[in-house]
């Protein structure tokens, strides 16, 4: 059931001059307010064309009021919107004829928090509200639609109910002792278990690139001085945006910049070449860079024929689960034609950073480990906490398997279990505190 709080009102600012300016309202007070503004009861969800008045009496501006009688409503609570022409001036004198009938400004994000305390939505859709609002592609646009939309959550869900089915049965043989290792050795437990790794696989690998998606794909670019990584940069990037010298150690610190490639977003990191020095500030830059490595999605490891192959220690810092392509640059100086190969399971491109040659062939390498078409179709936005909580639900997962494969604990087993529903529950919110919802509701912007 919907519970009505304070009458809380914030702006809509118009897009532009000549814009629809929108006041928004949500709370008990509003059916009352709506009265005074309109001098009667409105009509639910009719437009009614009123003149906005002051305290006095004298005209605002004229426009639409429509009233949204809870709990169909956004919020779940009773809303209010007056459409008004997009005068900033005017729009900030109605606000402030709002919180004269007793309104009060909102705060950020306090009417997605309320769609999500009455129930409308739960907490992975309103985080893709504000998903969707900063969404800096097409593709993330979409995504974050869908994930507004439950695409994300009822997967959840679906796990979430698995491992409830799953605990129902471990706990029932905990309650029948002398049945109980029998059943923790039945193979369809085991299988069910299985199922669920494999169910929960999926979504990590779906959340990991709905994070992509919306953070963009953090490429790291590392190997010796003088390899040609600012140069890449500049060629990627279409500008000079890095110093390019013949002086080894030019770059001394991070430099970022993002580019799009059909609408995926790449934060490519130019980095301090790794060597041995003693120079404290070249020292700090290399230090900077290993800490880029640790987090990167994607390495790309420039070198040269002569070096390739023992510049891969470069890469140790890297993350499991990241990607790494291996360029041989400088090909314009030893004649060799520009082209990609497999090597080990690794990728290698021959190119030339500075003249541009095979750069076409890093654009396509770079495109494919966004993963423009899966993300396109079907994909939905995530965050970091998300991809954490589930990889801690994994974890709990494998702990239980091994509960009940070589401890034959069923309490231990069921104890994991329920941390794995723990987790799953703190991404859709039902198992949150108020300092979460704090900080997620915080980055929303004021009137949504």
């Amino acid at each position: 059931m919907s519970v009505q709080g304070e009458t809380i009102a914030a702006i809509a600012t118009p897009p532009g001059p000549g814009g629809i300016g929108i006041v928004r309202l949500s709370g008990a007070g509003v059916a009352s307010l709506a009265a005074r503004l309109l001098g009667r009861p409105p009509r639910p969800r009719h437009a009614h064309y009123c003149a906005f008045t002051d305290a006095t009496g004298a005209v605002l501006d004229r426009g639409l009021l429509l009233h949204f009688p809870a709990p169909h409503s956004f919020t779940g609570e009773d809303v209010l919107e007056l459409q008004v022409h997009g005068s900033p001036v005017m729009l900030r004198c109605l606000l402030e004829r709002c919180i004269a009938l007793g309104a009060r400004h909102a705060r950020p994000g306090e009417f997605s928090e309320r769609a999500f305390l009455n129930g409308k939505i739960d907490l992975a859709q309103a985080e893709a509200i504000a998903d969707l609002i900063a969404s800096g592609s097409e593709a993330a646009a979409r995504a974050a639609v869908r994930s507004l939309e439950g695409d994300f959550s009822r997967q959840v869900h679906a796990l979430a109910e698995g491992v409830v089915r799953l605990r129902v049965w471990i706990e029932a043989a905990i309650d029948f002792p002398e049945e109980e290792v029998d059943f923790l050795a039945d193979p369809a437990v085991l299988g069910d278990l299985e199922r669920l790794r494999d169910q929960l696989d999926d979504i990590l690998a779906a959340s990991r690139r709905g994070v992509r998606l919306l953070d963009g794909l953090h490429v790291v670019i590392i190997g010796r001085p003088n390899a040609g990584k600012s140069s890449l940069l500049n060629r990627l990037a279409a500008s000079e945006r890095a110093i390019v010298t013949e002086i080894p150690g030019t770059t001394r610190d991070v430099l970022r910049e993002t580019i799009h490639l059909d609408g995926i977003a790449l934060t490519l990191v130019d980095t301090a070449g790794l060597r041995e020095s003693a120079d404290p500030i070249e020292m700090e830059g290399m230090r900077r860079a290993r800490a880029e490595l640790e987090r990167a999605d994607l390495a790309v490891l420039v070198s040269d024929d002569a070096h390739a192959e023992s510049d891969l220690g470069l890469l140790d810092a890297l993350p499991a689960s990241a990607q790494r392509i291996v360029v041989h640059n400088k090909i314009d100086l030893d004649g060799q034609p520009a082209r990609r190969a497999q090597l080990d399971g690794e990728t290698h491109l021959w190119l030339s950073a500075r003249r541009g040659e095979g750069l076409p062939l890093l654009i396509e390498t770079l495109k494919a480990a966004a993963d423009p078409a899966e993300s396109a179709s079907g994909a939905f936005t995530a965050r970091a906490r998300h991809v954490a909580a589930l990889q801690r639900a994994a974890e709990g997962l494998e702990a239980a398997r091994l509960a009940l494969t070589t401890q034959r604990a069923g309490e231990l087993a069921a104890e994991e279990l329920r941390g794995v529903q723990r987790e799953l529950g703190a991404i859709t919110g039902e198992f949150s505190n108020e300092d979460l919802l704090g900080r997620i509701f915080a980055d929303f912007c004021i009137g949504k």
